[in-house]
Protein backbone atom coordinates (compact mmCIF):
# COMPACT_ATOMS: atom_id res chain seq x y z
CA UNK A 1 0.00 0.00 0.00
CA UNK A 2 1.35 3.59 -0.88
CA UNK A 3 1.52 6.22 1.15
CA UNK A 4 -2.21 8.12 -0.35
CA UNK A 5 -3.75 4.69 0.10
CA UNK A 6 -2.80 4.44 3.90
CA UNK A 7 -3.79 7.68 4.16
CA UNK A 8 -7.06 7.37 2.87
CA UNK A 9 -7.34 4.45 4.88
CA UNK A 10 -6.85 6.86 8.06
CA UNK A 11 -8.94 9.43 7.25
CA UNK A 12 -11.92 7.12 6.46
CA UNK A 13 -11.38 4.31 9.09
CA UNK A 14 -10.12 5.99 12.16
CA UNK A 15 -11.17 9.94 12.00
CA UNK A 16 -14.62 9.01 13.24
CA UNK A 17 -16.26 7.53 16.40
CA UNK A 18 -13.53 5.11 16.10
CA UNK A 19 -11.22 7.57 17.60
CA UNK A 20 -12.67 8.34 20.43
CA UNK A 21 -14.38 5.02 22.20
CA UNK A 22 -14.12 5.64 25.37
CA UNK A 23 -15.74 9.28 25.42
CA UNK A 24 -18.77 10.50 27.65
CA UNK A 25 -20.05 12.53 25.21
CA UNK A 26 -20.01 14.01 21.88
CA UNK A 27 -21.24 16.96 20.56
CA UNK A 28 -21.67 18.28 17.02
CA UNK A 29 -20.75 21.72 15.97
CA UNK A 30 -20.25 21.24 12.07
CA UNK A 31 -17.46 18.90 11.22
CA UNK A 32 -16.08 19.31 14.45
CA UNK A 33 -16.63 16.89 17.17
CA UNK A 34 -16.78 17.76 20.69
CA UNK A 35 -15.75 15.20 23.40
CA UNK A 36 -15.83 15.08 26.46
CA UNK A 37 -13.84 12.31 28.90
CA UNK A 38 -14.32 11.37 32.37
CA UNK A 39 -11.99 13.66 34.24
CA UNK A 40 -12.47 16.66 33.16
CA UNK A 41 -11.40 16.05 29.41
CA UNK A 42 -12.43 17.46 26.75
CA UNK A 43 -10.88 16.85 22.79
CA UNK A 44 -11.85 18.15 19.56
CA UNK A 45 -11.32 16.81 16.19
CA UNK A 46 -13.14 15.70 12.98
CA UNK A 47 -12.77 14.45 9.96
CA UNK A 48 -11.78 17.34 7.58
CA UNK A 49 -13.24 21.09 7.39
CA UNK A 50 -15.51 21.03 4.79
CA UNK A 51 -13.53 23.57 2.77
CA UNK A 52 -14.33 26.19 5.50
CA UNK A 53 -12.90 29.57 5.33
CA UNK A 54 -10.79 31.26 7.86
CA UNK A 55 -13.66 33.44 9.19
CA UNK A 56 -15.64 29.69 9.65
CA UNK A 57 -12.83 28.00 11.65
CA UNK A 58 -12.03 31.16 13.87
CA UNK A 59 -15.94 30.92 14.51
CA UNK A 60 -15.93 27.38 15.21
CA UNK A 61 -12.77 27.71 17.47
CA UNK A 62 -14.33 30.29 19.90
CA UNK A 63 -17.85 28.15 19.85
CA UNK A 64 -15.98 25.32 20.82
CA UNK A 65 -14.21 27.22 23.90
CA UNK A 66 -17.31 29.01 25.47
CA UNK A 67 -18.70 25.26 24.86
CA UNK A 68 -16.09 23.72 27.17
CA UNK A 69 -15.87 26.99 29.60
CA UNK A 70 -19.76 26.58 30.03
CA UNK A 71 -18.91 22.85 31.75
CA UNK A 72 -17.51 23.33 35.26
CA UNK A 73 -15.79 19.95 35.03
CA UNK A 74 -14.02 20.68 32.39
CA UNK A 75 -10.19 21.72 33.12
CA UNK A 76 -8.88 20.61 29.87
CA UNK A 77 -8.95 20.45 26.57
CA UNK A 78 -7.16 19.16 23.91
CA UNK A 79 -7.58 20.16 19.39
CA UNK A 80 -6.04 17.77 17.44
CA UNK A 81 -4.49 18.89 14.24
CA UNK A 82 -3.12 17.04 11.02
CA UNK A 83 -0.37 18.24 9.02
CA UNK A 84 -2.63 16.91 5.85
CA UNK A 85 -5.37 19.14 6.60
CA UNK A 86 -6.18 21.88 4.43
CA UNK A 87 -7.25 24.67 7.46
CA UNK A 88 -6.62 27.97 6.72
CA UNK A 89 -6.51 30.60 10.23
CA UNK A 90 -6.75 27.67 12.50
CA UNK A 91 -3.28 27.61 14.14
CA UNK A 92 -4.03 31.94 14.63
CA UNK A 93 -7.25 30.91 15.89
CA UNK A 94 -6.40 28.36 18.33
CA UNK A 95 -3.71 30.68 19.99
CA UNK A 96 -6.15 33.62 19.63
CA UNK A 97 -8.30 31.78 22.08
CA UNK A 98 -5.66 30.64 24.46
CA UNK A 99 -4.58 27.38 23.05
CA UNK A 100 -0.79 26.33 23.09
CA UNK A 101 0.47 23.88 20.26
CA UNK A 102 2.64 20.92 21.85
CA UNK A 103 4.70 18.75 20.16
CA UNK A 104 4.35 17.92 16.81
CA UNK A 105 4.99 14.06 16.16
CA UNK A 106 4.64 11.57 12.80
CA UNK A 107 1.33 9.54 12.19
CA UNK A 108 2.33 6.41 11.29
CA UNK A 109 1.10 3.67 9.28
CA UNK A 110 2.04 0.39 7.90
CA UNK A 111 1.33 -3.11 7.92
CA UNK A 112 1.31 -4.86 11.50
CA UNK A 113 3.03 -8.34 9.96
CA UNK A 114 6.17 -5.99 9.45
CA UNK A 115 6.38 -5.15 12.93
CA UNK A 116 6.10 -9.04 13.74
CA UNK A 117 9.88 -9.71 14.17
CA UNK A 118 12.14 -11.78 16.06
CA UNK A 119 13.45 -9.53 19.17
CA UNK A 120 15.84 -11.08 21.22
CA UNK A 121 15.85 -9.76 24.71
CA UNK A 122 18.62 -9.33 27.28
CA UNK A 123 19.54 -11.14 29.98
CA UNK A 124 17.02 -11.04 32.96
CA UNK A 125 14.92 -9.14 31.31
CA UNK A 126 11.08 -10.50 30.38
CA UNK A 127 7.82 -9.73 28.66
CA UNK A 128 4.51 -10.06 29.23
CA UNK A 129 1.00 -9.00 28.78
CA UNK A 130 -0.42 -7.39 32.54
CA UNK A 131 -4.05 -7.04 33.67
CA UNK A 132 -4.11 -6.53 37.56
CA UNK A 133 -4.01 -3.49 39.07
CA UNK A 134 -0.40 -3.88 40.71
CA UNK A 135 1.17 -4.57 37.58
CA UNK A 136 -1.01 -1.15 36.03
CA UNK A 137 0.11 1.40 38.56
CA UNK A 138 3.66 0.04 38.24
CA UNK A 139 3.50 0.35 34.27
CA UNK A 140 1.69 4.20 34.41
CA UNK A 141 4.54 5.25 37.20
CA UNK A 142 7.68 4.53 34.92
CA UNK A 143 5.95 6.16 31.85
CA UNK A 144 4.73 8.50 33.55
CA UNK A 145 8.75 9.16 34.63
CA UNK A 146 9.81 8.34 30.96
CA UNK A 147 8.13 11.24 29.92
CA UNK A 148 9.37 13.60 32.65
CA UNK A 149 5.74 13.87 34.35
CA UNK A 150 5.22 13.45 38.17
CA UNK A 151 3.95 10.34 38.71
CA UNK A 152 0.33 10.56 38.64
CA UNK A 153 -2.03 8.25 40.35
CA UNK A 154 -4.85 10.15 37.97
CA UNK A 155 -3.00 8.25 34.96
CA UNK A 156 -3.27 5.32 36.28
CA UNK A 157 -6.99 5.57 37.80
CA UNK A 158 -7.68 6.21 33.55
CA UNK A 159 -5.94 3.13 32.37
CA UNK A 160 -7.79 1.02 35.18
CA UNK A 161 -11.15 2.49 34.24
CA UNK A 162 -10.12 1.48 30.73
CA UNK A 163 -9.84 -1.96 31.89
CA UNK A 164 -12.49 -1.86 33.30
CA UNK A 165 -14.58 -1.32 30.50
CA UNK A 166 -12.95 -4.74 28.53
CA UNK A 167 -12.65 -2.56 25.08
CA UNK A 168 -10.06 -5.01 24.40
CA UNK A 169 -7.09 -2.81 25.39
CA UNK A 170 -3.72 -4.70 25.76
CA UNK A 171 -0.86 -3.62 27.95
CA UNK A 172 2.67 -5.13 27.69
CA UNK A 173 5.58 -4.67 29.98
CA UNK A 174 9.06 -6.05 29.86
CA UNK A 175 10.54 -6.23 33.12
CA UNK A 176 13.73 -6.93 34.78
CA UNK A 177 13.95 -8.00 38.45
CA UNK A 178 10.13 -7.19 38.91
CA UNK A 179 10.90 -3.59 37.58
CA UNK A 180 9.46 -2.25 34.63
CA UNK A 181 11.79 -1.02 32.04
CA UNK A 182 9.42 -0.78 29.22
CA UNK A 183 5.95 -0.94 28.26
CA UNK A 184 3.29 0.07 25.58
CA UNK A 185 -0.68 -0.14 24.60
CA UNK A 186 -2.32 -2.14 22.13
CA UNK A 187 -5.91 -0.52 21.38
CA UNK A 188 -7.57 -2.54 18.18
CA UNK A 189 -10.21 0.02 16.49
CA UNK A 190 -13.80 -2.13 16.18
CA UNK A 191 -14.98 -2.31 12.61
CA UNK A 192 -11.51 -1.25 11.09
CA UNK A 193 -8.51 -2.77 9.97
CA UNK A 194 -6.57 -0.92 12.31
CA UNK A 195 -4.76 -1.59 16.00
CA UNK A 196 -2.83 1.45 17.27
CA UNK A 197 0.19 1.35 19.54
CA UNK A 198 0.80 3.89 21.99
CA UNK A 199 2.31 4.67 25.53
CA UNK A 200 5.58 3.50 24.50
CA UNK A 201 8.25 4.39 26.97
CA UNK A 202 11.69 2.76 28.02
CA UNK A 203 13.64 3.41 30.89
CA UNK A 204 16.98 5.39 29.21
CA UNK A 205 19.15 3.25 30.78
CA UNK A 206 17.79 0.24 29.13
CA UNK A 207 17.34 1.89 25.49
CA UNK A 208 19.03 0.95 22.16
CA UNK A 209 18.81 -2.66 23.73
CA UNK A 210 16.23 -4.32 21.51
CA UNK A 211 13.66 -4.25 24.34
CA UNK A 212 11.02 -1.19 22.83
CA UNK A 213 11.31 -3.58 19.48
CA UNK A 214 9.88 -6.88 21.66
CA UNK A 215 7.33 -4.99 23.57
CA UNK A 216 6.05 -3.31 19.70
CA UNK A 217 6.69 -6.89 18.25
CA UNK A 218 4.47 -8.43 20.59
CA UNK A 219 1.64 -5.76 20.21
CA UNK A 220 1.99 -6.84 16.57
CA UNK A 221 1.14 -10.03 17.44
CA UNK A 222 -1.57 -9.69 19.43
CA UNK A 223 -2.87 -6.93 16.41
CA UNK A 224 -2.56 -9.79 13.86
CA UNK A 225 -4.14 -12.38 16.53
CA UNK A 226 -7.29 -10.53 16.31
CA UNK A 227 -6.92 -9.85 12.77
CA UNK A 228 -6.36 -6.03 12.60
CA UNK A 229 -3.44 -5.69 9.27
CA UNK A 230 -2.75 -2.57 10.16
CA UNK A 231 -1.10 -0.39 12.48
CA UNK A 232 -0.94 3.22 13.52
CA UNK A 233 0.85 5.37 15.73
CA UNK A 234 1.91 9.25 16.54
CA UNK A 235 5.52 8.75 16.96
CA UNK A 236 8.21 10.90 18.90
CA UNK A 237 11.19 11.39 16.83
CA UNK A 238 12.90 8.94 19.20
CA UNK A 239 9.97 6.23 18.19
CA UNK A 240 9.83 7.15 14.36
CA UNK A 241 12.86 6.01 13.14
CA UNK A 242 12.48 2.72 14.63
CA UNK A 243 9.04 2.18 13.20
CA UNK A 244 10.33 3.10 9.73
CA UNK A 245 12.51 0.51 10.05
CA UNK A 246 9.73 -2.51 10.71
CA UNK A 247 8.34 -0.29 7.17
CA UNK A 248 5.68 2.30 8.52
CA UNK A 249 5.38 4.97 6.81
CA UNK A 250 5.01 8.39 7.72
CA UNK A 251 1.84 9.95 6.28
CA UNK A 252 1.48 13.15 8.20
CA UNK A 253 1.85 14.63 11.03
CA UNK A 254 0.05 15.97 14.35
CA UNK A 255 -0.09 18.40 16.79
CA UNK A 256 -2.15 18.83 19.62
CA UNK A 257 -2.93 22.42 20.86
CA UNK A 258 -3.66 22.11 24.38
CA UNK A 259 -6.55 24.46 26.75
CA UNK A 260 -6.56 25.04 30.37
CA UNK A 261 -9.46 26.37 31.94
CA UNK A 262 -9.13 29.13 34.25
CA UNK A 263 -10.40 29.20 37.74
CA UNK A 264 -12.61 32.92 39.44
CA UNK A 265 -8.88 33.53 40.57
CA UNK A 266 -7.19 33.64 37.49
CA UNK A 267 -5.44 30.38 38.32
CA UNK A 268 -4.60 27.54 35.61
CA UNK A 269 -5.90 24.35 36.53
CA UNK A 270 -3.59 21.36 37.10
Amino acid sequence: MDTSTLLAAYDQQLRTDAETPSAAAVERLGPLRLVTFAGGRGFVTYQDLAGASAETIARWVAVAVAFYRADPDIVRVEWKTRGHDHAPGLHEALLENGFEPDETESVMIGAAGALDVDAALPSGVSLRRVTEEPDIRAMSAMQDEVFGSPVSDGNAEAILRRMARDDGMELWVAEHDEVVVSAGRLEPVPDTDFAGIWGGATREEWRGRGIYRAVTAARARAALSLGKTLIHSDSTEYSRPILERYGLVRVSTTTPYRWRAEHLDGAVAD
